[in-house]
């Protein structure tokens, strides 16, 4: 794939696709609409283009369509939008809650243990389905160079703008080819593997992006279809799981959580034990060794880091939930108390950090 205009590119059988802001859409299922984007960048309204692809969304999505005007006023303004105000143009409802508070919320933490406790100093990374880039975020801050993917442009766009905008990133749908590209050191697919089919196709094509010699694979937090799950997608029992990655390292998704609020090595399960577990995890790849402790290289904010109370307190400290699903869904295992007297905003320091293990403190995008 080569860029063929400022914005389009070529893939390699010759077809042209838009690449508005540096991002590639190259979703083989939404052909019209790439080729009605490529009209408005080759006539110089790069604007027209991304209302159009701003407004598509993945084949799960059951929500609103965003507004056109809003859309309009999101591209013409972003420069000044907080993060949360374009995710209202965008018109996101409940994933901008989520988007919003991943920084604290359990699964995220499980995704940061499970790397930390697997890290192998990764020099570049890959991530399938990476939304908004929280996780890219996370190892950019660390001197890593990160690639992106998403089936869904708007989250790649909100990457670029407000959280990680040194990534390279890409949408294009995980069940076709994909123009990239290894070795990476570091492949990953966080919360998102239950939504993608074929899996053994998928999983395949993540191998084969990893260095054969020191890759990670890690597959964060699966939905189990042997428990009630509260999101749509295809889940996959842990069972499943393990015959999909027979050289893997299975975790509870709690598990995951417990160890970085505690600062120990996670303890990995036998598929079997995993059968009434929400979610899991798995690390797999020829640089698998074993767990180890979770004392705060991904766990905690980077160096210089300034933090900020965790937006879910109120004025007086309390914890004041979005909605009641995300109470149900991530009450439960949060890490930081129903109650704060942490200041709003503190450098990261040995007296801040157990605050920020806890995620009583966050580090939030500057346009969060």
């Amino acid at each position: 794939m080569i860029a063929d205009t400022a914005h389009s590119v070529r893939d390699a059988a010759g077809l042209r696709w838009p690449a508005p802001d540096g991002i590639p859409f190259l979703r083989a299922g939404r052909r019209p609409l790439a080729e009605a984007a490529l009209y408005h960048c080759d006539a110089g309204d790069i604007e027209a283009a991304l209302v159009l692809l701003l407004a598509d969304q993945d084949d799960w999505w059951r929500g609103p369509t965003a507004d056109p005007a809003g859309l309009r006023r999101l591209i013409r303004e972003r420069a000044t939008l907080t993060l949360r105000e374009a995710m209202r143009l965008l018109a996101w409802g409940p994933v901008a809650d989520y988007f919003a508070h991943r920084w604290s919320d359990p699964t995220f933490l499980a995704g940061l243990a499970l790397t930390e406790a697997h890290w192998n100093a990764p020099e570049s990374a890959f991530e399938l389905a990476c939304g908004i880039g929280h996780h890219l975020r996370e190892l950019a801050q660390r001197g890593v160079t990160v690639t992106g993917v998403d089936v869904v442009f708007a989250k790649l766009w909100v990457a670029r703008h407000w959280v990680v905008p040194q990534a390279r990133l890409l949408c294009l749908d995980a069940a076709q080819p994909w123009p990239l590209e290894g070795p990476f050191d570091l492949v990953a697919c966080h919360d998102a593997f239950y939504f993608l089919e074929p899996k053994r196709p998928i999983l395949d094509a993540l191998r084969g992006l990893l260095d054969p010699a020191r890759g990670m694979l890690l597959i964060g937090h699966v939905h189990n279809r042997d428990w009630p799950n509260l999101s749509a997608g295809a889940a996959l029992s842990a069972g499943e799981m393990a015959g999909l990655l027979p050289d893997a390292r299975l975790y509870e998704d709690a598990e995951l959580t417990r160890a970085l609020a505690a600062g120990r090595a996670p303890q990995s399960a036998s598929a079997e034990a995993l059968r009434g577990a929400e979610a899991f995890a798995a690390a797999a790849g020829p640089g698998l060794r074993a767990a180890q402790p979770v004392t705060g290289l991904v766990a905690l904010p980077p160096p210089g880091a300034l933090l900020r109370r965790n937006p879910l307190y109120d004025e007086a400290g309390r914890i004041a939930w979005p909605s009641e699903r995300y109470a149900h869904e991530y009450g439960p295992l949060a890490t930081y108390p129903p109650e704060t007297a942490q200041p709003p905003a503190a450098p990261l320091s040995p007296a801040t950090a157990e605050a920020a293990r806890r995620r009583e403190l966050v580090d939030l995008p500057e346009g969060w």
